[in-house]
């Protein structure tokens, strides 16, 4: 995620600026010591994840900040004084931290950030799914492309047409994801995308490849919900 930090306290800006570099999911990209030019550099990049605050800062407070400027990013209060938060969440803050900052503390409104800006992604796309690339970056999977999906421990791979993705997920909160009557489980390690599916054969689904048909076992378990749900022309 990029993130500016705004705070006119030396001190505050060094420390929240160690916090960030220690985070990977995080980026600094501008420090300001006023929220003037702060606005300034906003309204002409606006390209930001997440701001850290400062409230109390000479010629524009944060509270004025964040009344001036129109879509703004999540935005994490970063104040030597309790009194504002209030005020600060009716401006729907993502958090409030009270200096002197622990870094756990620090983390825990990062980690808040991130879960809500992951969850933003996905809402961005409804024909597919944005997946973990690297610590703070995410690639967009269509369904479409998407063949099947196999569990491995802790981690699940995503087979599509051209590639796969290992990302650190499980199987039942990956489906949960997915639309239901596309994506079906056949096997307590599979999923299949239904539109991909070659043939079937017996206890064994072969699926769709640029490469090689790729088979897949259907479990006795999964097979009745499975078949309820292909479109079967009997003889």
């Amino acid at each position: 995620m990029q993130c500016i930090l705004i705070d006119d306290d030396k001190v505050s800006r060094l420390v929240i600026e160690k916090y960030i570099k220690k985070t990977d999911f995080l980026e600094l990209t501008e420090t300001f010591d006023n929220a003037v030019d702060a606005a300034n550099f906003f309204n002409s990049k606006n390209k930001t994840d997440l701001i850290f605050l400062d409230i109390e800062m000479p010629g524009m407070s944060g509270v004025e900040f964040l009344e001036i400027l129109d879509n703004l990013p999540q935005i994490i209060v970063v104040s030597a004084k309790e009194k504002y938060a209030l005020q600060a969440i009716e401006y729907d803050v993502t958090d409030y931290l009270l200096k002197p900052v622990s870094y756990s503390r620090f983390l825990k409104a990062g980690t808040r950030a991130k879960n809500k800006y992951e969850e933003e992604a996905a809402k961005l796309s409804p024909e597919g799914i944005f997946i973990k690339s690297s610590s703070s970056s995410f690639v967009r999977l269509f369904y479409d492309d998407v063949l099947f999906i196999e569990a491995m421990e802790n981690y699940v791979l995503i087979q599509t047409s051209t590639k796969k993705y290992t990302i650190h997920f499980t199987m039942k909160a990956l489906l949960d994801k997915l639309p239901s009557g596309k994506f079906i489980r056949v096997h307590r390690s599979f999923i299949v995308n239904r539109d991909k599916i070659e043939r079937i054969d017996n206890n064994m689904i072969f699926m769709q490849s640029l490469e090689k048909s790729k088979s897949i076992p259907l479990s006795k378990s999964y097979k009745d919900d499975f078949m309820k749900k292909l479109n079967i022309v009997n003889k």
